[in-house]
């Protein structure tokens, strides 16, 4: 599955398709699925790939898709990781667009009908939105985080201004993609994998997405991220090994100064 490659069916005019992998999320996802359900543009498909949840995940999005029809649930038969998730669920997607949205944040109404309109009327293939970060219980800390009005591939490199849950592309621009088979920073992976495609993401200064911080996951995690952005920058991106080390070092300040 590569950028470009023909489909065997050409992607539903207007219909978006929603990626969303999960793993032990059946505390949030109900929550977090019914944002989709209440989204002002009605033409949507959810593909939730589960990787194995050992909790009710199953149950609680079950129950969700035997009353909706545009709700799919995929179990992986073995846990792989977010990227395989990813992988299977854009295998199965049949929209106009791709979006993609983890089961623990949460999307504004207008989210989709906004953005499509962003890109439409720009011309645009790929873009992000702003978000305002939640807590674990959904109360917010009051940080928002702005995108920037375009982001490029040597942007990308030095730090990743992009929420996962703001991104949505054209899919009959772009084609569909393979997410790099890493399993933390895959959605970096993914996102430098499409700007060898596409120059830029658009960024929207709205906030359309509402990013929960959960103790213990990996986005918390920055210490351990460190030899996964190693593995990006000389596995995945095959950068060289000074380059690959002043990158590390840019993602560590950068990280450094967003904590004091």
């Amino acid at each position: 599955m590569t950028a470009g490659t023909e489909h065997n069916r050409e992607p539903d005019s207007d219909l978006v398709s929603i990626i969303m992998p999960t793993y032990n999320c059946g505390a949030f996802i109900a929550e977090t699925i019914a944002t989709v359900q209440a989204q002002t543009h009605p033409r949507w498909e959810l593909l939730v790939v589960d990787d194995c949840s050992t909790d009710d995940t199953a149950d609680v999005v079950g129950a969700l898709a035997k009353d909706d029809p545009r709700i799919r649930y995929v179990r992986l038969e073995t846990n792989s990781g977010a990227a395989m998730a990813r992988n299977r669920a854009m295998e199965l997607a049949q929209g106009r667009y791709m979006a993609f949205l983890d089961s623990d944040d949460l999307w504004h109404p207008d989210k989709l009908r906004r953005q499509i309109n962003f890109m439409t009327s720009r011309g645009v293939a790929m873009s992000c939105t702003a978000y305002a970060q939640i807590d674990e219980q959904g109360v917010p800390t009051g940080r928002i985080v702005r995108s920037p009005t375009r982001i490029s591939y040597n942007r990308l490199l030095l730090d990743c201004p992009v929420g996962n849950s703001t991104v949505m592309y054209d899919v009959a621009r772009l084609g569909k993609f393979e997410v790099p088979n890493i399993r933390k920073r895959n959605d970096d992976a993914l996102w430098l994998r499409m700007l060898r495609t596409e120059p830029y993401i658009w960024g929207m200064p709205v906030v359309l997405m509402r990013y929960r911080l959960r103790s213990g996951s990996v986005s918390a995690n920055k210490r351990s991220l460190v030899k996964y952005h190693w593995m990006l920058y000389r596995d995945i991106e095959h950068l060289s090994i000074p380059r690959s080390v002043f990158h590390i070092g840019v993602w560590v300040l950068i990280k450094t100064l967003k904590m004091k």
